[in-house]
């Protein structure tokens, strides 16, 4: 997704529709599993949802940054350094949220805590989408890379945090 290879009138209109896109999945995702299918807000089925919805948001707000910064023409997304921080303290929330689901699981019914962890694995999906490799591919540009290098490249966040750790390494 760079501009060489798209238009920056349609890179902007990519990346305002991945920020909506992502803001738009807390809700849809919170509608399909507890409206639609009925799941009830048991300890896994919540914490799951909890956790894959503080990742959507970390992305939308992430792709409205990397908008601002085509707009505004800077180097780097404004205030990119919030999102260090950001990279362990998802690992350990993944972490905790899985030592307390693992205790709810016994004895419950499948409604009680399958929903819940297959939103843990969306969750864990959408941490390595955004702090390491680039697993969604929906462009023909992606898949063409994909395809040509067979490896999943480092995700755009993570290209974004490592340049701005180099430009504020103090000697």
């Amino acid at each position: 997704m760079t501009p060489a290879t798209r238009s920056r009138p349609a890179l902007l209109r990519r990346l305002r529709m991945l920020t909506l896109l992502e803001a738009a999945n807390i809700a849809l995702i919170g509608w399909a599993v507890f409206a639609a299918l009925g799941a009830p807000f048991s300890t896994a089925n919540t914490v799951g949802f909890a956790l894959v919805a503080g990742l959507l948001l970390i992305g939308s707000g992430y792709w409205a940054l990397k908008a601002r910064q085509l707009r505004t023409g800077a180097r780097q997304p404004p205030a990119i350094g919030v999102f260090r921080p950001l990279r362990p303290l998802c690992a350990v929330a993944l972490a905790a949220g899985l030592a307390v689901m693992v205790p709810a699981l016994p004895g419950r019914p499948p409604s009680e805590w399958a929903p819940g962890l297959v939103l843990y694995g969306l969750g864990l999906a959408e941490y390595v989408n955004y702090f390491h490799r680039q697993l969604m591919h929906d462009t023909a540009a992606d898949w063409r890379r994909l395809l040509r290098t067979r490896r999943l490249r480092r995700s755009h966040l993570a290209e974004d945090l490592r340049a701005h750790r180099g430009r504020h390494v103090r000697t």
